[in-house]
């Protein structure tokens, strides 16, 4: 499914199952109730995209729905998770903590939403800098706010220092840390995960207006009274030093 096939609820009842429906691409517009999550999310991978280069490991890949975005950078985009995905697109299963491939393997490591459902956090961190070739780069992005889900493997949310901190004890170099969302988009995201759990959220009139007029509106107030402190997400940009 693409982005504008899901809702909040498909993204909150994921689960550890072989062949699961996961993200296929990037396109999402206003009637999406994930709008004001995955347009900020899409943005800041897109500009995290112009460090990538030669060989690219996506870690937790699912369905590679960044295979476009990254396709005119990477040389190889390999992707390795716990299952395999509905399109098939897992190119080796194994634990993010635990990859069978040797050191220094890829010049990017890319990692999407995946940090926190690892129990072990700042492992699959040393796994990403074992993996990177040296001067390579980890591309990141990790929630600060979202439901439950996939339970039980929904662990951590993370601030950008929390993230900062994690990544130097793992010997990263920060580059950039772009945050996703502001709290106008987080308040009109966070409505909508109430709108959905009610018994009108199918109704066409609440898909054909509500919904858009939520996004759109929320998505105005958070471009025009831009602020940071209290984000979706971050998605950051870091290096193996040479």
């Amino acid at each position: 499914m693409d982005a504008t096939e899901l809702n909040p609820s498909d993204m909150i009842a994921l689960s550890r199952e072989e062949d699961i429906h996961r993200l296929r691409g990037t396109e999402i517009g206003v009637t999406s109730a994930l709008y004001l999550h995955l347009k900020p999310l899409f943005a800041g991978l897109e500009a995290a995209s112009k460090h990538a280069r030669g060989r690219m490991l996506d870690l937790g890949c699912g369905n590679k729905p960044y295979k476009a975005m990254f396709a005119g950078r990477v040389t190889e985009h390999f992707g390795c998770d716990v299952v395999q995905s509905s399109e098939r697109c897992v190119d080796i299963l194994c634990p993010a903590t635990a990859i069978p491939l040797e050191d220094g393997s890829f010049d990017t490591v890319l990692c999407t939403q995946v940090i926190e459902h690892v129990a072990d956090h700042k492992g699959v961190l040393q796994e990403a800098f074992r993996l990177l070739k040296p001067g390579g780069t980890l591309i990141l992005s990790a929630p600060m706010y979202w439901p439950l889900h996939e339970e039980p493997y929904d662990f951590f949310r993370f601030t950008r220092h929390g993230l900062d901190y994690l990544l130097k004890e793992t010997g990263f170099a920060q580059v950039e840390t772009i945050p996703n969302g502001g709290k106008w988009a987080l308040a009109g995201q966070a409505l909508m995960h109430c709108l959905v759990t009610t018994r009108f959220y199918h109704w066409t009139v609440t898909r054909k207006v509500l919904i858009p007029f939520v996004n759109r509106s929320f998505s105005w107030l958070d471009n025009k009274y831009s602020n940071h402190n209290n984000p979706m997400n971050y998605v950051v940009v870091a290096q193996k030093p040479a």
